[in-house]
């Protein structure tokens, strides 16, 4: 009997561990979602807004033109439809539409020396990934190859076969447009660099260094450098390329610069020998970048491993991260595709700032230092973000929604203007807007004040009021005050076109944030003059359409004009990648005013349900992402919230490869899917309030940070009624927040976190 209960004993506690092992948010996680489909997102190690991120690079093949950065829109080193590595890259972006960093490249290779990225190139199988891991077989070299990472540097770990092996790391080749770097040898087993980078989406201005630090934990029995030259009568070299020669270095061993230039290690290994690769990064030198190193891994040596400690590190850092919310009931299919749309919230904005606190000042040659404990983020996507993912920042981690918010408020010190789409401390003046307004807005009146409000008032105020060309957020802004709207024919610096009705839309919802900041500071004149200002809108609604539509110079209409020109991404007068229909919704700020210009509720919601039925609406753009929440606004027509938002996220968000509508903007798509699926969503930036509606799961508890809630430590949504057995959708029949009914489908986000348990009950459809 005592045998059959310590049995017993045993079985439970094998079932309550393997339960355990089931439950972490780690093991949720798909990090090849996204991966094709244009979603640019990438499988590599990298950990929760990390500077370093290590990533399988196959976006180049052995046919020199097959997988042109520049074609298909290849802004990410990685695509799930490949299948030939060229080596690790670092410092990669994820979800964005241009090409950028991915460089330094780590490849091991299996035989005699070859440096030719055309022939050293192998396909590969057996790849896994998961949160701060990767891992794949090179067929052609017989080598495993594996990675992961820390805030800022990344470890390598190859598994080679016997005999002649090595190791190569490529400054020439990357995902940037620039050109240029130098590297330097400091011992048998240590080199350091620097990779020239920037230009994002063809800003060439926008330019910035990154700086490597590289050891490796095995003596070589040779090493040196390589450098491709153009092609010469009378040079002779092993490895030719279409466009010159690449020589290697046998007999030099201090230091070389140039466009295509590379160093490489030689070893000697027994059959399943591990080699290690430990790299650091710094933008601001190569001595910070040992320093980074140094301080996050220990040093590498013969003997001594790394790898699993770090990987271990990375996975705790995610658990941590991805259980400040943690679901119950739901599919695993909705586990993995919320998990992974969290996941990927969390990659950017990234840390600049090294362990000693240094980082690049933007747009300065200097060198700034940011306040022990907190950091310096960078990658400020905002026109994508300022939709939601800053507002989940603000709600379940915001600690770091702080650091963002005053890394923005220091850029503005630093430069005068408060960024727009930033990238490592240089402006891109990518999109239009000014987007930082409805980002610190947002962030004030939720009650996050531990930053310097007064100087952020005075670059909003600043970009909102200064006249000319020389605004830097607002180019066109002359027009705009003076008229109330943007003409066609005034500004048109993007190559996509005259986008005068997107900048003026996108003026006016800053301009509403602007007034709400300025009510809760008392500035009551300033409250009153953008408020009216953010309505004037008014001026593109043509009545003839049903939607908005440019004005011309004179003020009339713009003639011929075509709603839907614009669907398929084509340039279109007025309007940036969309056609009118994605953006006439586009006034969140006053839903109710634009559905009294389109003639009331039901003429509002007709149109608008229209938009769904015709495929007019586009899931991987921003303007219109949030049109699914504005039903709720009329009584009786949240159903039409509820409904929508469920196919959205059966059809576009899945956990396959393609399993994102498009390109992930930063981490904006997957906000959008992490909200929806939680039951309430941030559709009218600025604004502190939420529109309800049917959460995915059975239960939603998200960790609340107490220092910024009044001790509350926990959010949960409790979702009631039985599930369709036909996989329909979910109608919310009733609520109650806090023990008591709740009838309005809007709610404050001091009243949601604060206000008790919010039971959802839902009926199947």
């Amino acid at each position: 009997m005592i045998r059959y209960r310590i049995f017993g004993v045993f079985i439970f506690l094998f079932a309550a561990i393997s339960l355990a092992a089931q439950s972490k948010m780690i093991d949720y996680v798909n990090p090849f979602i996204g991966t094709t489909n244009y979603g640019t997102t990438n499988p590599g190690a990298v950990c929760p807004n990390g500077m370093m991120s290590v990533t399988p690079f196959n976006v180049m093949g052995s046919d020199l033109n097959r997988y042109d950065k520049d074609s298909r829109w290849w802004s990410t080193p990685y695509s799930n439809d490949n299948r030939y590595f060229t080596g690790f890259s670092h410092v990669n972006l994820s979800g964005v539409g241009c090409p950028e960093v991915g460089l330094a490249l780590t490849m091991p290779t299996h035989g005699d020396l070859q440096v030719d990225y055309h022939i050293y190139g192998s396909e590969y199988t057996d790849e896994v990934a998961s949160p701060g891991y990767y891992s794949c077989r090179l067929a052609a070299h017989a080598v495993k190859v594996e990675a992961s990472a820390t805030a800022r540097t990344s470890v390598e770990r190859y598994t080679f076969p016997a005999g002649k092996n090595n190791i190569l790391v490529n400054f020439g080749e990357g995902l940037t447009n620039e050109t240029g770097a130098w590297l330097r040898k400091i011992s048998e087993t240590e080199v350091e660099g620097m990779r020239l980078a920037g230009t994002f989406c063809y800003n060439s201005q926008a330019v910035f260094p990154v700086y490597f630090a590289i050891r490796i934990n095995k003596q070589p029995v040779a090493g040196g450098f390589w450098k491709k030259q153009p092609l010469m009568k009378g040079v002779e070299s092993s490895w030719t390329a279409d466009d010159g020669t690449y020589k290697v270095y046998k007999k030099y061993g201090r230091e070389i610069a140039g466009d295509d230039i590379g160093y490489w290690f030689s070893f000697e290994t027994t059959e399943g020998e591990q080699v290690e690769l430990q790299m650091g990064v710094s933008f601001v030198s190569c001595a910070n970048a040992w320093k980074n190193l140094n301080a996050e891994q220990a040093v590498a040596r013969k003997g001594v491993s790394n790898f699993d400690s770090v990987r271990a590190a990375a996975e705790l850092a995610w658990e941590d991260h991805l259980s400040r919310i943690k679901v119950e009931g739901g599919s695993q299919r909705d586990k993995e595709v919320f998990y992974s749309a969290l996941y990927h919230t969390l990659i950017h904005p990234s840390v600049i700032n090294d362990v000693n606190g240094e980082y690049p000042l933007m747009e300065n040659d200097g060198v700034g230092k940011v306040p022990a404990g907190q950091s310096r983020y960078s990658v400020f996507s905002l026109w994508d973000t300022y939709r939601n993912l800053h507002q989940l920042m603000t709600l379940v981690y915001p600690e770091k929604q702080l650091d963002m918010v005053r890394s923005m408020v220091d850029i503005y010190k630093e430069w005068g203007w408060m960024p727009k789409w930033e990238l490592f401390g240089r402006e891109t003046f990518t999109m239009e807007g000014d987007p930082a307004i409805p980002v610190i807005a947002d962030t004030w009146l939720k009650g996050l004040h531990d930053f310097d409000i007064e100087s952020a008032y005075s670059a909003f105020l600043k970009s909102a009021m200064t006249p000319g060309a020389e605004n830097m957020m607002r180019p066109d802004i002359d027009p705009y005050l003076e008229k109330g709207y943007v003409p066609l024919g005034m500004y048109s610096a993007d190559p996509s076109g005259d986008n005068s009705v997107s900048h003026a839309l996108e003026y006016y919802i800053a301009d509403y944030a602007l007034s709400l900041l300025a009510s809760d500071l008392g500035r009551k004149s300033d409250a009153d003059r953008f408020r009216a200002q953010s309505l004037k809108y008014k001026y593109y609604y043509c009545s003839e359409y049903g939607t908005f539509r440019p004005r011309q110079k004179d003020g009339s209409f713009l003639t011929p004009f075509n709603p839907r020109q614009g669907e398929n991404f084509e340039p279109v007068p007025g309007f940036h990648e969309g056609s009118a229909w994605n953006y006439t919704f586009y006034v969140p700020h006053d839903v109710l005013g634009l559905a009294k210009l389109m003639g009331g509720k039901n003429a509002f919601v007709k149109k608008l349900q229209k938009v769904f039925d015709e495929g007019l609406y586009d899931p991987a753009n921003e303007p219109d992402i949030a049109y699914p929440y504005l039903f709720s606004y009329f009584k009786g027509e949240e159903w039409r919230t509820q409904k929508t938002v469920a196919q959205l996220l059966d059809k576009y968000y899945t956990a396959r490869p393609d399993g994102l509508p498009g390109n992930d903007d930063t981490g904006t798509m997957s906000a959008w899917a992490v909200f929806s699926m939680i039951g309430f969503y941030p559709d009218c930036p600025g604004n502190p309030s939420y529109t309800l509606t049917a959460p995915r799961f059975d239960k939603v508890e998200i960790t609340l940070n107490p220092s910024y809630y009044d001790g509350k430590e926990s959010l949960v949504i409790i979702k009631q009624g039985e599930e369709s057995s036909k996989s329909g959708w979910m109608k919310v029949s009733g609520m109650t927040l806090g023990g008591k009914k709740f009838t309005s489908y809007r709610v404050g986000h001091k009243e949601l976190t604060r206000g008790g348990n919010l039971v959802v009950k839902c009926q199947p459809q």
